[in-house]
């Protein structure tokens, strides 16, 4: 097996496998018969570790996704893997533009982490194909980024909450408990959690501002830019979706992707041509703010797992800007 692997230091948050657990993997998927040529490791994502598999027998090459130990997971990020398989049948609206799903294994019983193996979707990453077209024509990404959205955000669920559970009744519940988790993890790294705190007492203080959302629907968790391949055409066009593990049911408002498509004034504001422009309200700005908040925790974690020490001050910074508002 030719196996090519990214190199990282021996404390980083991914890790590698070798070539055996790799090949105990695809046997596990395909039969003991099945024979490994070559692993690449692919870069861009920050959670899982992935690679492009080529098998002897098959003529496409597959992708392997492994989590992360599960003692090397927050607690508000547990299970992503086992939250995206859950959330396939949800995601059918745009089940043309996602990997389908060949094999997963939940018993770590092979190499002591979960993993999963997709079908390899055609195109190039977003980030590296993008900013090759001219300007005029990233609206024309944005505007399908919308519909893509609109069509997950449709999608109603039975509770709130993550999509494998455990559910909630009410969306304050929902958001209250998240932010609580994000607080907890916080705190096990060793840093100040106490604005966390305060903002989730804010969010239940204002229980009856978030419980005016009362059907949930599928959230997809931090699609954009960096989750889209992109076909070979004369403006950017997109072939497909990936990585939809941090899905959730709850105030589409609450979405990764509604603060990106709103963080700055320039093309990515054709992505509310497609997808609509909802009325704006006092209670609609108070309840984005405590999702903002709930984004930045989310943030200091990603930041302090990265190494990020400046990235992390500034998410006090910012929370408190957003407590400000609040309280």
């Amino acid at each position: 097996m030719e196996l090519h692997v990214i190199e990282r230091p021996a404390n980083a948050f991914q890790q590698g496998l070798t070539g055996r657990q790799i090949q105990a993997v695809a046997e596990r998927a395909f039969g003991p018969g099945a024979e490994v040529r070559s692993a690449t490791e692919l870069g861009g994502g920050m959670y899982n570790t992935t690679y492009r598999i080529d098998l002897a027998d098959r003529g496409e090459p597959v992708v392997l996704r492994v989590a992360p130990e599960p003692d090397r997971q927050f607690h508000s990020e547990r299970e992503l893997m086992r939250a995206e398989y859950a959330s396939v049948p949800w995601l059918a609206p745009i089940a043309d533009l996602m990997p389908h799903v060949l094999a997963a294994d939940f018993t770590q019983s092979v190499i002591g982490r979960d993993w999963m193996i997709q079908s390899f979707l055609p195109g190039t990453p977003a980030p590296e194909l993008l900013g090759s077209y001219p300007k005029e024509t990233h609206t024309t990404f944005f505007r399908q980024m919308g519909q893509i959205t609109a069509s997950v955000h449709a999608v109603a669920g039975p509770w709130f909450g993550p999509v494998g559970g455990p559910g909630h009744a009410r969306w304050s519940e929902a958001v209250v408990a998240s932010l609580h988790l994000i607080a907890e993890d916080v705190e096990s790294c060793g840093l100040d959690a106490a604005d966390l705190r305060k903002a989730a007492d804010a969010a239940a203080a204002g229980a009856q501002v978030l419980d005016e959302v009362t059907v949930p629907r599928l959230l997809t968790g931090d699609l954009w830019t960096v989750n889209t391949m992109l076909a070979a055409a004369p403006v950017p066009t997109i072939c497909g979706v990936l990585d939809m593990d941090r899905t959730w049911w709850g105030d589409p408002e609450a979405d990764w992707t509604m603060r990106m498509a709103r963080a700055k004034q320039d093309s990515r504001t054709a992505f509310f041509d497609s997808y609509g422009r909802a009325e704006e309200t006092e209670s609609s700005v108070w309840r984005r703010r405590v999702y903002e908040v709930r984004h930045l925790g989310a943030l200091r974690l990603e930041r302090h797992r990265l190494g990020n020490g400046d990235g992390v001050a500034d998410s006090y910074r910012a929370v408190g800007e957003e407590l400000s508002a609040l309280i």
